[in-house]
């Protein structure tokens, strides 16, 4: 005795259900996108050491540009001028062929002005290059 229709048909199924795969797809994404961060800073490195990089450069060959906020610009305690600083460290240069500079740069000085020297210095043949830096205080 049937009533009605049947309603199991036993043809073959013409679409596939992917609403599960995407769902597991977007976890499974989720989940990288969470420990990918974590696995990058865990890296167990072991630094290379070299003896040349203790005496990467004489202390004594080591000039000091400072630079106040109202951009007067000294090389070793001597006064300068932008356009004239190219000149000194072009005479220091000849004494001293593998001379380093330090820029110390007031915290209140348009970044511009710092590079506008950093390029000076490195226009006059100068490789090594560094800019002083103090520690950030901790607030809190």
């Amino acid at each position: 005795m049937r009533y009605g229709k049947q309603r199991h048909s036993f043809g073959t199924l013409s679409e596939l259900n992917v609403t599960p795969l995407l769902d597991l797809a977007f976890v499974l994404l989720i989940i990288f996108m969470i420990t990918a961060p974590f696995l990058a800073e865990s890296a167990d490195l072991t630094i290379p050491t070299s003896n040349a990089s203790r005496d990467a450069i004489d202390p004594t060959k080591i000039f000091t540009i400072s630079i106040d906020k109202y951009r007067m610009i000294e090389l070793d305690g001597a006064p300068f001028e932008l356009a004239d600083l190219s000149g000194g460290i072009g005479q220091l240069k000849t004494q001293n062929p593998e001379m380093g500079v330090i820029i110390r740069a007031h915290e209140d000085l348009r970044v511009q002005d710092l590079i506008g020297v950093m390029d000076t210095v490195r226009e006059a043949g100068v490789a090594k290059v560094g800019v002083v830096t103090k520690p950030a205080q901790n607030e809190g």
